[in-house]
């Protein structure tokens, strides 16, 4: 590894190739930013992708495969972040491209960790057993990526209760994406959904995607649907002190986002025969609705987010 920097301009056009490979929604809202916090990112996006990629052997996304040298990849994983945090040139531009969003932005460290702890748990063949589980899997793997963009939107890092409500987009975003991919999650043997929720649906372990139980699977997406909506609502109280274009681009994100789950609650029954996706014109309606929301966004605080302050502080 070499501490010589690399080309800014290289690492920004990778990320961006990255972004737009990889999730055309999050490219989408991305567009809205202006040009420096739309640089910063995709340069976050693409470490983000890039150690996803690692951990479950994809490109990009993709169909989901089980692994069998998890721990191995988890280290690489590891290794590379590291180095990008000391400054030291990877050769890989996602995480070359992550140092420099982190210095330029002066994200603390301890999110890029906290992200990397999910991917331990997938290692480890993890799965959760209660509602909190779950929701502590979700800030790993989304809500510490919400802090570390409010951090890149300018947020203070000792800003608490914004930080809050952007774990809480992270985890919107991350239980649509459980209640959706529950057949992909399945044929790779994972499965994130509560033990004691497929306990109370009386559904025994490995038989959710059997056709007898998808009306009570349909029961538990829902379930997740309206936690995403109860999150997605308490991330929108947050946008009141960002700049206007990454209020605009984050309150796009949510909607589009958020119309995943909702479809998915829609679909019932009938929810994994096919991916659910949100079409490019839903998507662009959500960047003009977005924009009309942006000068009358709440500057207030709800009472309290969803997730519990416990929750919070074992989480982090």
């Amino acid at each position: 590894m070499s501490t010589v920097s690399p080309d800014r301009a290289a690492l920004v056009a990778h990320a961006r190739d990255s972004i737009a490979r990889g999730s055309k929604s999050f490219a989408m809202a991305s567009k809205l930013f202006d040009r420096q916090t739309r640089e910063r990112a995709w340069l976050l996006y693409a470490w983000c992708r890039k150690c996803d990629d690692i951990a479950d052997g994809q490109d990009h996304g993709g169909t989901l495969r089980g692994v069998a040298d998890g721990q191995a990849r988890l280290s690489t994983i590891r290794v590379l972040t590291d180095a990008a945090l000391r400054g030291d040139r990877t050769g890989d531009p996602a995480f070359d491209g992550f140092g420099v969003v982190m210095r330029e932005c002066a994200i603390p460290d301890r999110y890029a960790h906290d992200l990397i702890e999910g991917f331990a748990l997938d290692a480890r063949d993890w799965r959760p057993r209660s509602e909190a589980d779950m929701l502590r899997y979700c800030y790993h793997v989304a809500g510490a990526v919400g802090c570390m963009m409010a951090v890149l939107m300018g947020v203070d890092p000792a800003d608490e209760a914004t930080l809050d409500r952007a774990c809480d987009l992270g985890l919107a975003f991350q239980l649509a994406n459980i209640a959706r991919d529950i057949s992909e999650d399945e044929a790779a043997d994972r499965c994130y959904l509560p033990e004691e929720w497929l306990v109370e649906m009386d559904i025994p372990p490995g038989e959710h995607m059997k056709p007898w139980a998808r009306p009570r699977l349909a029961v538990l997406a829902r379930r997740l649907a309206d936690m995403a909506a109860a999150y997605e609502e308490s991330a929108r109280h947050g946008t009141g002190v960002l700049p206007a274009r990454a209020a605009w681009a984050v309150l796009a994100a949510a909607g589009i986002y958020g119309d995943i789950a909702r479809e998915v609650a829609r679909r019932g029954e009938q929810a994994w025969d096919h991916r659910v996706v949100t079409l490019r014109r839903e998507k662009l309606g959500w960047v003009i609705r977005a924009g009309l929301q942006v000068p009358g966004r709440a500057g207030h605080w709800p009472a309290a987010s969803p997730r519990s302050a416990d929750l919070w502080t074992r989480a982090r």
